[in-house]
């Protein structure tokens, strides 16, 4: 358990530039990175007690950031290539 909300530009730091231009330019993006931002959150949250959560609650909410990031991951790579 890290406690440190693990943000987008801190899980592809390289990325950034293009991070920020899909956000800008693409609407299935911008919807997927509103998502991860309420789940990291909600993990946050539940990690450092603010808002406890059972273990299963919590270990659902990060198979869902897993999911998610698995998604982000495979729309930078062809927004790379």
């Amino acid at each position: 358990m890290s406690h440190v909300p693990h943000e987008l530009h801190d899980e592809f730091p390289a990325d950034a530039p293009i991070l920020h231009e899909l956000k800008l330019t693409d609407s299935h993006f911008r919807k997927l990175s509103d998502s991860y931002h309420e789940v990291n959150r909600a993990i946050h949250r539940a990690e450092t007690n603010v808002e406890p959560a059972s273990g299963q609650m919590l270990e659902e909410l990060k198979k869902e950031r897993l999911s998610l990031l698995d998604e982000v991951a495979q729309i930078l790579a062809s927004a790379k290539a």
